[in-house]
C-alpha cells in the first residue's frame, strides 16, 4: 500500500525500532527520529536517515521536513505531551496518514481528537505487524520463516495475467520461489509451468524481505 512512499517514525524504543527496521528491509524510505543519540546512532545504518530531535521543539520539527512525508508513525508513550505534540505537528504539516502508539484508553481518546488516523495498541499489534500492514497492497497472507525470509500468498499482478510461470521466470528475475498456485480455493502444489495465469489465481511464494518488497 505505502511501500514506495516516505515514512517518518518518532520514537526508537523497541516498538518504533521494529517498525523502522521492517519498513527499511522492504526498501521503503524511512526517517527515524528520537531524542536519544544512542538509539539514533544504532539505527542509522538501517534507515534512510536518522535524526536526533526533540519532538516538543516546533522549530526542530519544522526542520525535519514533515510536510514531505506520506506516513507518520508516532511510537512514543513514555511522555504524553511528546506523543500528542508529534501527532499535532504531523497533522498541521499535512501528513496524509498518521499512526500513533497508545498506552491506555485516555491516551487513545486524546490521539483520536488531535488527528491520528490509526491508533496502535502494542499489546495487540507488534511493530512488525504494523509495518506489514502499511507495506502490503496485494499480499493476502504472510508468514515469517526467519528474520529475513517470508512465505506469502500474493494476489495476481495485472502484468502477470495471461503469462505462464515459465515466461515470468520469477525465480531468476525477481529472486522469488513460487511453491504453489491457488485457484478457486484449491492449492496446486505442482502447477503446470506453461499454464496461463488468470486474475482469479494467487501465488504462494517464498522470498527474502527485500525481494518481497519489490512485489507489493
Amino acid at each position: 500500500m505505502y511501500r514506495n512512499q516516505s515514512f517518518i517514525i518518532f520514537g526508537l524504543g523497541k516498538f518504533g525500532e521494529s517498525i523502522a527496521t521492517e519498513l527499511s528491509l522492504a526498501g521503503a524510505e524511512v526517517l527515524a527520529v528520537d531524542a536519544d543519540k544512542e538509539r539514533v546512532h544504532e539505527i542509522s545504518a538501517t534507515v534512510t536517515r536518522a535524526v536526533v530531535a526533540n519532538v516538543c521543539d516546533a522549530e526542530a520539527m519544522h526542520e525535519l521536513g514533515i510536510s514531505n512525508m506520506d506516513v507518520a508513525i508516532v511510537a512514543i508513550t513514555g511522555h504524553l505531551d511528546a506523543s500528542i505534540l508529534a501527532t499535532i505537528f504531523c497533522k498541521e504539516a499535512g501528513v496524509p496518514f498518521i499512526c500513533a502508539k497508545s498506552k491506555d484508553d485516555i491516551h487513545t481518546r486524546i490521539l483520536e481528537k488531535v488527528g491520528a488516523d490509526k491508533i496502535i495498541i502494542p499489546e495487540q499489534e507488534s511493530g512488525i505487524r504494523v509495518a506489514r500492514q502499511l507495506l502490503t497492497g496485494n499480499i493476502i497472507d504472510i508468514v515469517e520463516i526467519s528474520s529475513t525470509i517470508r512465505m506469502a500468498e500474493i494476489a495476481m499482478r495485472p502484468e502477470w495475467i495471461g503469462h505462464s510461470l515459465r515466461e515470468l521466470d520469477l525465480r531468476n528475475k525477481q529472486n522469488v520461489n513460487v511453491i504453489a498456485l491457488r485457484q478457486n480455493g484449491e492449492i496446486l502444489v505442482t502447477p503446470d509451468p506453461d499454464l496461463p495465469l488468470s486474475q482469479e489465481m494467487s501465488l504462494l511464494i517464498i522470498a527474502d524481505q527485500t525481494a518481497l518488497g519489490r512485489l507489493i
